[in-house]
């Protein structure tokens, strides 16, 4: 046991034996010393549980001995966000933008490109006023061009280590989510870069692009016969290198450029010839660019999937490229003739998708690029903002700086004076304490009312979550922060010792009365002396003293086992549990609902005077019953009144089961699609009174008679039937019931019938055998079938958290449901595809899932609609196969939502699932599954693609999502 609580029961020991109008004050002072009277700072070496006088460990280690100023903030030194000299200006990462980022940085440090883009004429003299920019208005560049020209100048000027590209990103309508190709931008970018500046006067602005990315290469065929060369010239931006087989990029540039035979079926046709002639085709490279951009062509489209695949193979490159082996001038050279060399600086890489190489000249290097004066101001304002910020932060430091020592100087001051030993102390909570000591939180004042008890003293059970102090120390608290009550040593109080003590000896006498009342139950009570009392309640009498003792003695939570520092964990009130649970108090089981004494006496057992008196000491104010107290007069009415519908209701399920022996049993019943010959009329009713008068029969003493047939729900407010022939004998089936006419004869007996309906069978015409016709009456209502169908489509594209299940089709083999649905139904199936129907008033899940969502109703068909939310009570729900899994969706969600629905079900990434429902492949991501025609409990086929093999002897091959659509929707297609 733990030596508190050895000590709070040694200090309540006293209650065993002292009567409540007994106690003095010298045992409520006993009964709330439950703390070591020894253990004072400087003897106790570590927190004391549950101890008042223990002041270690509460959160004065962070304040004693000398303190680094750091730990008196957590803000960082903003210098740290203070570019370095000399050194470069980075970008923010906005979430998956770091192929934008890496191009802003390759075109930056372009100098060429930088001046070209700096001539470019901008809008920002609009913001300029004779003194400068305004103040008021925030530049925000409008073209392509003008957002390069101020991300170029602030990664070439800016005081801060990196910068935001959002402005620019959102320009062009990037998703900052989503990882993109970055060759793909690159080109798309350039492009839509030299579109732009083709629009400007200055050459030297308006050809950038061309200067310094584009080269020229022309495709040779060569003719063997007679050594004809065809030539077709082109531009390129950038070389596109295979990589599959190759582990150096001189080697990928070979292949490139290397001879194809054209030979057989694929045979040249030489215009100097006039036949088909046997040739070789390359790539000639005539000049290259400035700039060189090589596109390791890393992901390659497998035919299989439809989708990209990542190869990441190693490939080794150097700093320096020799290209001019591969290059063909107009003299010939024996530069031509040699290997490249291999320059200085070997890399090795498997995640590099684009090398850009700068041309080496001879020249000496051009002076630093200047920034436009206008730009410049611009750059300057972020500065002066930068260093604002800088300047804010710096003083919040130094405030919190300052703070953290006055709190140091304080807390050194009271923390030796807070030990109360014989001087006068009082009583604070130990939080309050404990934020007092967090640097954190600033303090606020004290706040003692949690520890009050219900007479506004201190509750003897908080005595363990607060900390005794010394009157001095607490004056200076209450001076300088304020709060309270102020809890001195006539705050203890003597109400709730008293009622404690009362507690502890009704739990002390209580195994004793336990036994004399089970002495006193096996006697036998004569005459008009005892009580009644619940059979329930006296099995459970001790229990449920127990836990009514408890509430009275512990109504807060004991702070048992835990240590200064430790928050207390507050378990739920035992009065929301007891709502919750919704429990009788003692001897509440024999009330009837009108407060009366129960009739029933099989609930209820007569207990002596004597026993009754022992019962009432531990529930004083449990119902009284003497034994000469009469039953409730209302429970004697209802019971007979009971008894007798019970028979009447008896006597009329006989009756009706006796008349219809076969609608009962459902038995020899007639069928449409297979009309019985000895009758050419038939009846109808709707399946749901079917239902209702059979559960009626079956159970008569639970459930109300059915006393008329409700035909009106299955027509529509016009009076016309709105089911055809057709549907009738096949989806509708199951909405009605087919009466013989004998049997509707008898109904007409029993039952008030608001519309009869009928399907007549006539023979028409005069050939043999003669046509035979099914009139119904009354007659079909064209505008309301019509409408209801409407209705049902609509429904069936508008539901909300529908169920679908999804089938993983495996080496191709379908799914046998159909054919032997026995051998496939899943191990896991509920039971609720065979409930029985549920009473009136109950909302049946599966109709709800699969016609959710707002039903704009027509009037045509509302009372159809109405019978069918009643009709439909058997579960429809689809039987799981196996390898099936139930999704929850919504008409309006999207064919990519769903696909991740089914990755995180089947583990199948979204760009290797092929979906197909009834036949159809569903491809359009962008499509919802309503306008796809996926409907509730519609089977959807999953079947996912294998990654490639490796063919090349290369290294792993890892599958990526490529994004199906790209830059669609962009700035970079837009223009």
């Amino acid at each position: 046991m733990a030596p508190r609580l050895q000590l709070e029961k040694a200090a309540w020991r006293w209650a065993e034996t002292v009567r409540p109008e007994e106690v003095s004050q010298e045992h409520i002072e006993t009964a709330y010393r439950i703390w070591l009277e020894p253990c004072i700072r400087g003897v106790c070496r570590r927190n004391c549980k549950g101890n008042p006088n223990c002041l270690v460990g509460i959160g004065e280690h962070i304040w004693l001995g000398e303190i680094d100023e750091n730990s008196f903030h957590n803000i960082d030194d903003p210098n740290c966000e203070r570019r370095k000299k000399n050194s470069f200006v980075g970008l923010t990462n906005l979430g998956a933008t770091c192929y934008v980022n890496t191009f802003l940085q390759v075109w930056f440090l372009n100098l060429e490109l930088r001046q070209a883009l700096y001539l470019c004429p901008s809008t920002c003299k609009d913001y300029m006023m004779e003194d400068g920019i305004q103040e008021e208005k925030d530049y925000e560049p409008q073209t392509i061009c003008e957002h390069l020209q101020y991300l170029f100048a602030l990664l070439q000027n800016s005081n801060r280590r990196y910068i935001d590209p959002s402005g620019f990103v959102k320009a062009l309508g990037l998703d900052t989510g989503q990882q993109q190709d970055a060759q793909e931008f690159s080109k798309l970018f350039m492009s839509l870069l030299e579109d732009t500046l083709s629009k400007q006067k200055n050459p030297d602005v308006r050809n950038i692009v061309q200067q310094q990315f584009c080269g020229e290469y022309a495709y040779v065929t060569v003719c063997n016969q007679c050594g004809r060369e065809s030539k077709l010239l082109s531009k390129f931006y950038e070389l596109e290198l295979n990589i599959q087989g190759h582990k150096q990029l001189t080697d990928c540039i070979s292949e490139f450029l290397k001879e194809e035979k054209l030979e057989g079926d694929n045979r040249y046709f030489c215009e100097n010839c006039q036949s088909k002639q046997n040739a070789t085709r390359k790539i000639r490279l005539l000049s290259l660019p400035c700039t060189l951009n090589l596109q390791l062509m890393r992901f390659v489209f497998d035919r299989q999937t439809g989708h990209k695949k990542k190869l990441n193979t190693y490939i080794g490159f150097s700093e320096i490229l020799d290209m001019e082996p591969y290059v063909e001038h107009k003299e010939p050279s024996k530069s031509q003739t040699r290997k490249p060399k291999c320059g200085k600086g070997t890399h090795c890489s498997r995640n590099a998708y684009m090398l850009v190489y700068r041309l080496q000249t001879q020249e000496k290097p051009t002076t630093a690029i200047q920034v436009p004066a206008f730009l410049q101001e611009l750059v300057d304002r972020d500065n002066s903002k930068f260093e604002e910020w800088c300047i804010e932060m710096a003083e919040m430091r130094k405030q919190s700086v300052d703070k953290g020592k006055a709190k140091h100087e304080e807390v050194k001051e009271l923390y030796q004076r807070l030990p109360a030993g014989a001087e006068p102390y009082e009583f604070v909570s130990l939080e309050w304490l404990q934020k007092w000591l967090d640097e954190s939180t600033p303090t606020k004042p004290i706040d003692n009312h949690a520890c009050l008890c219900s007479h506004d003293k201190l509750h003897p059970d908080k005595i363990s979550i607060m900390k005794r102090i010394s009157e001095y120390a607490a004056d200076i608290f209450y001076s300088r922060y304020g709060g309270g009550p102020r809890l001195t040593v006539k705050a203890l109080c003597k109400e709730c010792v008293v009622e404690r003590c009362r507690v502890l000896r009704l739990k002390s006498q209580l195994n004793e009365d336990y036994k004399t009342v089970n002495n006193l139950l096996k006697a036998t009570v004569k005459g008009s002396d005892g009580f009644w009392v619940g059979k329930s309640s006296l099995r459970s009498w001790r229990q449920l003293a127990l836990e009514q003792l408890d509430e009275q003695d512990g109504d807060v939570d004991q702070s048992n086992g835990k240590m200064n520092g430790n928050t207390l964990n507050k378990d739920e009130s035992k009065e929301e549990r007891k709502e919750e649970e919704e429990e009788l108090n003692f001897n509440e089981d024999i009330l009837c609902p009108h407060g009366e004494l129960c009739i029933s006496e099989n609930e209820r057992r007569l207990v002596s005077k004597e026993a009754w008196s022992k019962l009432q000491q531990y529930f004083p104010k449990a119902p009284e019953f003497p034994s000469y107290r009469e039953c409730c007069s209302q429970c004697k009415i209802l019971e007979r009144e009971g008894e007798e519908n019970e028979a009447l209701h008896k006597m009329i399920a006989n009756e009706q089961k006796t008349s219809l022996p076969n609608l009962f049993q459902d038995k020899n019943r007639p069928c449409l699609s297979n009309w019985p010959e000895e009758t050419d009329v038939l009846y109808i009713v709707s399946q749901f009174f079917v239902e209702e008068w059979r559960k009626f029969v079956r159970k008569p003493t639970r459930c109300s008679p059915v006393s008329s047939v409700g035909n009106s729900a299955l027509l529509c407010p016009h009076g016309g039937l709105m089911f055809t022939f057709a549907s009738m004998t096949k989806e509708d089936s199951k909405l009605i019931a087919l009466i013989w006419p004998s049997e509707w004869q008898m109904i007409q007996k029993l039952f008030v019938v608001d519309h009869v309906i009928k399907i007549t069978r006539t023979e028409v015409g005069d050939a043999n055998p003669s046509e035979t016709q099914y009139i119904s009456e009354p007659k079909l209502c064209p505008e309301c079938r019509e409408g209801l169908l409407c209705q049902q489509q609509r429904d069936l594209r508008e539901y909300t958290q529908a169920t679908i299940y999804v089938h993983k089709v495996v080496d191709n083999k379908k799914v046998m449901k159909d054919s032997a649905p026995e051998l496939n139904v899943s191990s896991s199936e509920t039971e609720e595809d065979k409930e029985e129907a549920k009473p009136d008033g109950e909302k049946d899940p599966d109709f709800n899932q699969s016609n959710g969502g707002t039903k704009r109703q027509k009037i045509s068909h509302q009372n159809y609609i109405a019978y069918q939310k009643q009709v439909i009570r058997r579960s429809m729900r689809h039987r799981k196969v196996r390898g099936e899994k139930a999704l929850l969706v919504s008409a309006n969600q999207t064919l990519k939502e769903l696909k991740i629905q089914i990755m995180h079900a089947f583990s199948v990434a979204p760009f290797d699932q092929n979906l197909s429902i009834d036949g159809k492949i569903l491809s359009d991501d962008c499509a919802t599954l309503g306008t796809l025609g996926v409907i509730p409990e519609s089977v959807i086929l999953l079947k996912a693609d294998e990654p490639i093999a490796d063919y090349a002897a290369m290294d792993d091959v890892m599958q990526v999502c490529m994004p199906e659509e790209g830059f669609k929707g962009t700035g970079l297609l837009g223009h």
